[in-house]
């Protein structure tokens, strides 16, 4: 069973992204702008982006429409990377598995650790003195 339409949503570091699958020619948007005008400081946040498609052989099958918002431009990539590929998995179980392996469906946990009292960040301290 393949949809033509499906929509998920995607996280990593502060960044929240919703990616939408429609049968096209593989054309990606991202809030409103081709991918390559959103990402355009480097190619690899672009590569990151088309992954779970590469993964999947659907690169000219699909058409993605992308929102996100939040975090860096790093950040963003990998949400929409994220948002793909639960978009994908959605579609077939073919998908899924081919996704999963490569590692999209995981969302990655790490987050910036919070700063505390009485220290200038989370880890780095004051310079201590004896005397």
């Amino acid at each position: 069973m393949t949809k033509t339409k499906t929509s998920q949503v995607g996280r990593r570091k502060t960044s929240i992204a919703t990616a939408e699958l429609i049968k096209g020619k593989g054309k990606i948007t991202v809030n409103a702008k081709p991918m390559e005008e959103y990402f355009v400081h480097s190619a690899k946040y672009q590569k990151d982006v088309k992954a779970p498609l590469t993964v999947t052989n659907t690169e000219k099958e699909y058409d993605v429409i992308a929102k996100v918002q939040g975090g860096g431009v790093s950040s963003q990539a990998g949400a929409i990377r994220h948002a793909i590929a639960r978009s994908l998995a959605a579609v077939s179980e073919d998908f899924k598995k081919a996704v999963k392996k490569a590692g999209y469906l995981t969302r990655d946990p790490r987050m910036v650790e919070r700063k505390k009292p009485g220290q200038p960040g989370a880890r780095k301290r004051f310079q201590f003195s004896k005397r």
